[in-house]
């Protein structure tokens, strides 16, 4: 968040992630909400993402039916892709966090190295094929980050320049990256809807007190903190994790860089789970024929999806560039456009109240997300390839 306000501003990134954040939450409060309307409507438990997304394409206005047949594996696609994204970003930034220990300690060694050495633990946590066995795993990270977030903030504190330094407003041609960053930061398309689907009451997760909105509501604010608190300390130098910028030879820092590098290799298992659980489940177990066999050729699969994160981690050890990728490129679809649409397909026969303002807002948030994606991959993009002709 410190990087992604030095592409904003102080004032800017105040302002701009609360917007962002809010349209996050009111896209997954419409996209859960259309779900469960398309459940009542076909009388089943429960659908995926995909299955809604293609259900709703079948209802809503004519010129989209001739997309329906492409829906499902299109939505999947993107919610596997971006969750293998996230992934990626993991690696890295583990990476990069032992990196800086070792570098202290011992010799200074090329950070795709480092990379190499930690593919054993994460064949090992990605082993875990149960969404409630790696449930203790979260809050156990969740502790260990508590604990990380206090020591980030004692370091930021410690000496912080006068405001005047930092730029309350940036130059527009680096919003682009602003927009990626924040998005993946506060966007967890895939692991939301499969708590959801977990939860024994789920209807409870979307009351306006329900685990949801307080869950995003927290993390908002911290993001905010963090994002504000962490430029004004490091500005322009802000690194693509706050946890790169602290002190590299104090034995405090580097206690905490490995509490977040144990945190993120937990959460690698969960965000990773997504995209298993979309390949394996949806796609390839009704292709084994022998069910005994099932446990294995899923470990395989996921020790493949392992090894590919590794391999884009390699290919593209940038954190920030990676995120800001990532983020632009899915989450513009998957967290704004989809939900949209699907909301525009479900009330599509019932109607769009005054004015038709359903329908205006969605458009909106359709051309919001089209806008912030495109221009936002683009430029990603072009960093990444300016970055690596240097």
């Amino acid at each position: 968040m410190p990087s992604a306000f030095a592409n904003a501003g102080y004032v800017n990134g105040f302002v701009m992630t609360a917007i962002i954040g809010f349209l996050a939450v009111h896209c997954l409060h419409i996209l859960i909400g259309s779900m469960y309307e398309l459940c009542k409507r076909k009388r089943v438990p429960y659908l995926t993402f995909s299955e809604a997304m293609t259900l709703g394409f079948r209802e809503g206005p004519p010129f989209f039916k001739c997309i329906v047949p492409i829906a499902t594996p299109f939505v999947d696609g993107f919610l596997a892709f971006y969750h293998f994204g996230i992934c990626c970003v993991y690696v890295v930034f583990i990476a990069e966090s032992i990196k800086q220990i070792v570098d202290e300690h011992l010799a200074v060694i090329d950070i795709r190295i480092h990379m190499c050495f930690v593919l054993v633990p994460l064949f090992l946590i990605f082993s875990i094929r149960n969404l409630q066995l790696l449930a203790p795993f979260s809050s156990f990270a969740n502790i260990l980050l508590l604990v990380g977030f206090g020591v980030i903030l004692y370091y930021i504190f410690d000496d912080l320049p006068p405001l005047s330094e930092r730029k309350p407003v940036e130059a527009i041609s680096k919003l682009p990256i602003f927009f990626g960053t924040v998005l993946f930061a506060l966007e967890a398309v895939g692991v939301i809807l499969a708590i959801e689907e977990n939860m024994a009451t789920p209807k409870s997760y979307v009351t306006p007190c329900g685990i949801m909105n307080i869950g995003m509501t927290i993390v908002l604010g911290l993001y905010i903190i963090l994002g504000f608190f962490g430029y004004w300390r490091y500005g322009d130098g802000a690194l693509g994790s706050v946890t790169l910028n602290i002190p590299q030879e104090e034995i405090l820092a580097q206690v905490t860089k490995i509490l977040f590098a144990v945190t993120t290799w937990i959460s690698y298992a969960l965000q990773g789970y997504v995209t298993a659980d979309i390949i394996w489940n949806k796609y390839l177990s009704k292709r084994v024929s022998d069910t005994s066999k099932h446990t294995l050729y899923e470990l395989l699969i996921r020790a493949l999806i392992v090894v590919l994160t590794f391999g884009c981690a390699v290919a593209i050890p940038d954190l920030s560039l990676f995120l800001s990728l990532v983020g632009s490129f899915c989450l513009s679809i998957l967290g704004l456009i989809f939900p949209a649409l699907l909301q525009i397909c479900v009330q599509y026969r019932t109607g769009y109240g005054p004015w038709k303002i359903t329908l205006m807002k969605n458009l909106f948030l359709v051309a919001f997300g089209v806008l912030g994606g495109v221009v936002g991959t683009y430029v990603s993009i072009t960093e990444i390839v300016d970055a690596y002709k240097k």
